[in-house]
């Protein structure tokens, strides 16, 4: 993920900093021919973003296994020690927040996004509306589906 990042931060740039072709070159060389490490990918990134505004976006960032996750979320705290110009948004469910927090440390502003009930509803409907077999249910069996969505969606906004 962090090659990746860096791959989309260098294709926005006018002009590539020597030390990115140089660690490439330095990495090809070695005997295994691997890309750049993450700690070398870390340093690119502090270069660049040092003295360029860069806006990084991570989706979903609740489905990458733990222990990548962590190691990003270092390696993006220690870009950010680095880097002023740099602004990070982070999407991902509840239950990462406090990891995120803590990884990042006190550089965070987290906020809490939920659907409602009439958004779930309404999505309900639309997923019936498109349904290509929508004699397979009737009148009784959408009421007591609604039913359900509306108990559970107690908590909901």
């Amino acid at each position: 993920m962090l090659g990746s990042l860096l791959k989309q931060v260098v294709s926005g740039m006018e002009e590539i900093l020597e030390e990115i072709p140089r660690a490439f070159q330095k990495q090809k060389m070695a005997v295994s021919g691997r890309g750049p490490l993450p700690p070398d990918i870390v340093k690119m990134l502090q270069a660049i973003t040092s003295s360029l505004r860069t806006f990084v976006c991570i989706d979903a960032l609740d489905e990458c296994a733990v222990v990548h996750r962590v190691k990003l979320l270092d390696s993006l705290n220690q870009t950010l020690e680095i880097s002023p110009h740099i602004r990070i948004f982070i999407n991902g469910r509840p239950h990462i927040e406090e990891e995120v927090e803590k990884r990042l440390a006190g550089r965070v502003m987290s906020i809490s996004i939920g659907s409602s009930k009439d958004d779930i509803v309404g999505y309900y409907w639309s997923r019936l509306d498109g349904d290509e077999s929508s004699g397979a249910m009737d009148e009784s069996q959408t009421a007591e589906i609604l039913k359900r969505i509306r108990k559970k969606c107690r908590k909901c906004k």
